[in-house]
């Protein structure tokens, strides 16, 4: 049972699974400006191995740029850099931005556009942060990329696993299902078993300015997480209105446009005289048409899964399914590309991941997929 480090005393524990002695290593640390990763990159520092601290730029522009909680943009990077600074190690920029608007920013606008959900930062962490950072770091000669997430990298019988961070209220392991094996292999996360105290303590102690930043937020390039305004600018025919339809097939009224619905949704429906309460159930984006209907009309008994990435077999597995990032893991199985819920679920939004867990261990990330169609729980 893995144990939380809730002093700094406990630190010896927070190391990069490499070879003794770290002198002779090189640690590429993926720096966002923000405390975690700056405390990484120190903890990397402490332990005599060459640290390189690279930073992408992800967007540099207006509001955005200046916001609190966001992140990789002017601000952050000079916060990197100053970090970089002060503990003496080497520090690099690399402008990503057309790419993180094209695999992130437009791929956002364009879910909504499909009536689906979508989750931009695991998107980020698929391409831009892991994938480039992955090759940015090879090209630098690394033994390893180090970051700031709060999952942890556990040792099998069969080689690295991804598990879930020790404090769970920090846990970010739905975020990277995606993660490849290849990916794990090469990547490490020593905040894994760290308190955020802790981590803020180091920052301080090392008088770092960063010590007391806020934490960067999802959507870290939607300001003030006024979406509808962004997908609008980019596709405006996403704020197009249409009818509300009931699951019974008569249209209640008219809605606002698809980007301000999703699957789940109660409030802002906005339709009076019902004898119980409206959920939105689902979204037809060819019709445009927002479909509500009671919370019973929301059970389904699956799901179909896109783009999977298993970092087990999970075929006939007893699994622990996490459909929403902040949803608690309900027992499932898989079966082909299908994803089977023990019970029915509710709420359950195609765009969204479905990120399972081991049942027999259910710290350990199996993988999961994109959540593509729903099955209503009668056709069970």
């Amino acid at each position: 049972m893995a144990t939380l480090i809730s002093s700094p005393a406990g630190l010896a524990r927070a190391d990069f699974q490499l070879d003794s002695p770290l002198k002779n290593r090189r640690i590429v640390v993926a720096m966002s400006g923000g405390v975690d990763s700056s405390v990484v990159a120190a903890l990397a520092a402490r332990s005599g191995a060459e640290v390189i601290g690279v930073t992408l730029q992800l967007y540099d522009h207006g509001a955005k740029a200046k916001r609190v909680g966001a992140c990789c943009a002017g601000q952050d990077i000079r916060d990197a850099r100053a970090v970089a600074d002060r503990l003496g190690f080497a520090h690099h920029v690399h402008d990503h931005e057309s790419r993180f608007r094209d695999t992130v920013i437009d791929q956002f606008a364009d879910e909504y556009l499909a009536g689906r959900t979508p989750i931009p930062c695991v998107r980020c962490n698929i391409g831009v942060k892991f994938t480039d950072l992955f090759q940015l770091a090879k090209e630098l000669g690394a033994d390893c990329l180090a970051t700031g997430h709060y999952v942890r990298r556990v040792m099998g019988p069969a080689g690295a696993e991804l598990h879930r961070a020790v404090d769970p209220a920090r846990d970010q392991s739905y975020f990277l299902f995606a993660t490849t094996q290849e990916q794990l292999d090469f990547l490490r996360f020593p905040l894994g078993g760290i308190e955020k105290s802790v981590v803020r303590e180091i920052a301080r102690d090392l008088g770092l300015g960063v010590a007391g930043k806020p934490d960067s937020q999802d959507i870290c390039f939607v300001p003030d997480g006024d979406y509808a305004t962004l997908v609008k600018k980019l596709r405006p025919e996403a704020d197009d209105r249409g009818a509300i339809v009931h699951v019974d097939g008569s249209v209640l009224g008219e809605h606002k446009g698809l980007i301000h619905y999703t699957v789940g949704q109660r409030r802002g429906i906005e339709i009076g005289g019902q004898a119980e309460p409206l959920y939105v159930v689902r979204i037809d984006a060819a019709k445009k048409e927002v479909v509500v209907g009671p919370r019973r009309a929301l059970a389904v008994s699956g799901a179909r899964l896109g783009e999977a990435n298993w970092l087990a077999d999970v075929e006939g597995r007893e699994v622990l399914a996490k459909v929403r990032s902040m949803a608690k893991p309900v027992a499932a199985r898989v079966e082909g590309e299908r994803l089977v819920f023990a019970a029915p679920e509710y709420g359950v939004a195609p765009g969204q991941a479905a990120v399972l867990y081991d049942a027999a261990d259910a710290s350990r990330v199996l993988g999961g997929g994109w959540i593509e169609e729903t099955f209503a729980a009668e056709e069970v």
